[in-house]
């Protein structure tokens, strides 16, 4: 990463003057993890970038320190740089990752849902909310975008950083950081459904739940989209049907094929991810798999099917 100049810092600063406080410093952890999740797609890496971010504002001297006004948003932009750095790497790796790459599985934890800067202000026609963000089916649209485009995106539209802000991380003018969030908002807009309230969403997935475990796959092709598709992400460590499943009575077809395989101990429950309903495979008292769908009226668009148990470890607490 590059050591541009700080946008906080002063020039002279007050040696009487006392060097910001360690409850200070580490209170902006959960903002910076959530917003690290976000662009990363995965919580692990999330957790290495804030650590990443404190091992340099640490490393730094007493006086540096205290030259720089407002450390959340000096930690903001280091954050911002490293996570825009492991985007480009990545692209690289997910070459050679087995299968589909599908973002890490959260359980319900209010604290990796917040993370909102106070007082900012921003135009509800053009930004999505926290939790929309945090959803499955809206990270993997992120999956699609460039880095750019995901960095000010999400810097901009979601967590409400000004686009001067923004530029200083990923290292464009305000102006270019503004088309690169315009374009990723025409593609999260292209790809967002039609609005389905919570309840509707959950009734959706506990009746397939009931039709999978009933093995009635007339009742399953009745509750999956025709032109639905199932991706799986086992990663290379779990078995998983190796392509993505396209149409709704071929995906009925294959979860009953799933339900005859079921081991007798293996039992499936109702569970929040990434905030929105979906179930999880329990085996022997562990987590074994995350389902999370995306539902639009009565019918399910997009299974996701999360297998690799590197992508569970939230979970084994579960």
């Amino acid at each position: 990463m590059t050591t541009r100049s700080e946008p906080t810092t002063r020039s002279e600063p007050e040696q009487d003057r006392p060097g910001p406080e360690l409850d200070a410093i580490m209170s902006e952890r959960r903002r910076l993890t959530a917003l690290a999740y976000r662009l990363l797609g995965s919580l692990a890496e999330a957790e290495d970038a804030v650590q990443e971010t404190y091992t340099r504002w640490y490393a730094m001297s007493r006086q540096q320190q205290d030259a720089i006004e407002v450390p959340g948003a000096w930690l903001t932009t280091v954050a911002g740089r490293i996570c825009l750095n492991l985007l480009r790497s990545a692209r690289a790796r997910r070459e050679t990752y087995v299968g589909d790459w599908i973002p890490e599985p959260l359980p319900e934890r209010t604290e990796w849902i917040g993370g909102r800067p106070d007082g900012a202000t921003a135009d509800p026609a053009e930004r999505v909310t926290l939790d929309e963000s945090l959803s499955l089916a809206f990270l993997v649209v992120l999956e699609s975008m460039t880095p750019a485009e995901r960095v000010a995106f999400i810097l901009h539209d979601v967590f409400r950083h000004p686009f001067a802000e923004v530029a200083e991380i990923v290292g464009r003018s305000p102006a270019a950081c503004r088309q690169l969030a315009s374009s990723a908002r025409r593609r999260v807009r292209a790809s967002r459904p039609s609005a389905t309230p919570a309840a509707q969403h959950a009734g959706v997935v506990r009746a397939f739940k009931r039709a999978w475990e009933a093995k009635d796959i007339d009742a399953l092709i009745r509750l999956v989209d025709p032109d639905a598709v199932a991706v799986a992400d086992g990663g290379g460590l779990a078995v998983t049907f190796p392509r993505p499943i396209e149409g709704g009575e071929q995906i009925a077809r294959a979860w009953i094929e799933l339900a005859r395989r079921t081991p007798d101990d293996m039992t499936f429950v109702e569970r929040t991810v990434n905030g929105q309903p979906g179930l999880v495979a329990r085996q022997g008292g562990a987590v074994v798999t995350v389902f999370a769908f995306q539902v639009a009226g009565d019918r399910i668009q997009r299974i996701w099917v999360v297998r690799n148990p590197e992508k569970l470890r939230h979970w084994t607490t579960d």
